[in-house]
């Protein structure tokens, strides 16, 4: 995938959002017929100058419901995979099986797309352009910088601006009709976090520095004899008492030599076996024999180590006690109208003439309503980054002015923060993740096939079925 593509996909990923009422099982297939905008596409298009009048130039590849699919769009994506495939210097399929993969790709989108719109499910601009945004700045880039790089690439800006936003709105969609209706017992909890213990109970994380003496590529074996001699004598000095940071230093080749050879905390599980053999034989402050590669000649020194449960142990983090009232904005509330009531409701706060919990309970759209807009303890990460940010810059008893998020705008006040040994909440948070995870693949893989088949799909170009 390209990179900005995949940071795309990425943002897109992180825009959490409520459920819907509606269940997907109650969508209705488009009538077998078709459609006004169907008969209204040309079979043919115009001929362009030098090419066959029995040529079709934007004839129907396939009718989703009451839209289609024209050749020419599934032209200009099939040559923007083609592109990206060549890009990343991946082996081509068959012309004719990648063009029925990529109509199959988008008759799936095109299907959820619909059902999005049906739901009420919108990207407007301004939340389109600060995803844009956040895009550029993973990628170390400013806005213009990434509209530059994208033409450059033979992608028209705008383009990219509505594949962009049919991305997340089609994610909305899925967390609309598929994550928030995945479950995960306390059970389920408990199994997965014996599981992990047992496989982690031999696991160490080990804190290394290294020494390399880095073997040219294509070296002749007097070229590698000589940088062998230069390791040998690093290790004699090491052994007569030389400091090893000053060692890596002045003879290292690593990108890490001028830290003293500083590589850090990794899981033994994730060196190479040559290193972890090595390193499992020595206590802290011992180094290795030499130890020859494809790379070159290393010598390793253990700093130190603990088990996995032990580095666990010794995390913490800064949790939040907070509240918020949220307006979803719909078809009956527009973003300007959540944003002046929650003004409303602000200054009643500020004038103490209403309480928090009365006004989330008589107005706020999410679950916590009940509960007074009470959202409990939050960890980092727990809530979608625009309100983390916002959250995480108020005092204690502070309201925030209206924040906007992918869920719709929020009042938010801070009731209490404390910092927490994570070891035992967060393992049980991360746990729950990982089940949610594995379970989502499948989960949305069902609901996407439930989508296509209740699509009524008619085929113009026989060859594409």
């Amino acid at each position: 995938m390209h990179p900005i593509k995949l940071a795309a996909a990425l943002l897109c990923a992180s825009l959490a959002v409520p459920a819907l009422a509606q269940d997907a099982k109650t969508a209705k297939p488009a009538a077998p017929a078709a459609t006004a905008a169907a008969k209204a596409a040309p079979s043919k298009g115009f001929t362009p100058p030098g090419q066959s009048a029995n040529t079709p130039i934007d004839a129907i590849a396939v009718i989703v419901n009451d839209e289609v699919i024209t050749q020419r769009e599934l032209n200009e994506r099939v040559a923007t995979i083609v592109a990206r495939m060549q890009q990343q210097k991946l082996a081509l399929p068959d012309a004719a099986e990648l063009r029925k993969q990529v109509l199959e790709r988008m008759i799936v989108e095109r299907a959820q797309l619909q059902l999005a719109k049906e739901m009420g499910v919108r990207v407007d601009d301004n939340m389109l352009d600060r995803a844009i945004a956040r895009i550029a700045e993973q990628q170390k880039m400013t806005v213009q910088q990434l509209r530059n790089q994208m033409e450059k690439e033979g992608t028209t800006f705008a383009s990219f601006r509505e594949e962009i936003r049919e991305e997340i709105i089609m994610q909305r969609l899925r967390e609309y009709e598929v994550d928030n209706k995945i479950t995960i017992g306390e059970a389920e909890v408990d199994s997965f976090i014996a599981a992990e213990k047992a496989a982690a109970s031999e696991q160490f994380e080990l804190n290394i520095s290294q020494i390399m003496v880095r073997i040219p590529e294509n070296a002749s074996p007097d070229v590698i004899a000589q940088r062998q001699k230069r390791a040998e004598e690093v290790l004699r000095q090491l052994r007569t008492g030389a400091d090893f940071a000053k060692m890596a230093a002045t003879y290292s080749d690593a990108s890490d030599a001028l830290q003293g050879g500083a590589v850090g905390w990794r899981p033994g599980s994730a060196l190479p076996p040559l290193f972890a053999d090595a390193l499992n034989k020595l206590k802290p402050g011992q180094n290795t024999p030499i130890i020859k590669s494809a790379a070159g000649f290393h010598i390793l020194k253990l700093v130190d180590k603990r088990s996995m449960a032990d580095a666990a142990a010794q995390e913490t983090v800064q949790q939040t006690h907070a509240r918020h009232i949220l307006l979803k904005v719909t078809p009956t509330m527009s973003a300007a109208d959540a944003k002046r009531k929650l003004l409303e409701l602000k200054e009643r706060l500020d004038n103490k003439a209403a309480k928090f919990e009365e006004l989330a309970r008589l107005f706020s759209n999410d679950s916590s309503a009940n509960k007074g807009g009470d959202m409990g303890w939050l960890y980092p990460g727990d809530t979608v980054p625009e309100f983390e940010q916002a959250m995480n810059g108020l005092k204690v008893g502070q309201v925030s002015e209206p924040v906007e998020t992918s869920f719709g705008y929020h009042l938010i006040e801070v009731l209490e923060r404390k910092t927490d040994d994570v070891s035992k909440e967060k393992q049980r948070a991360a746990a729950r993740n990982a089940l949610r995870e594995r379970k989502l693949v499948e989960a949305v893989e069902d609901w996407q096939r439930q989508v296509r088949d209740r699509a009524y799909v008619e085929f113009r170009d026989e060859s594409l079925k």
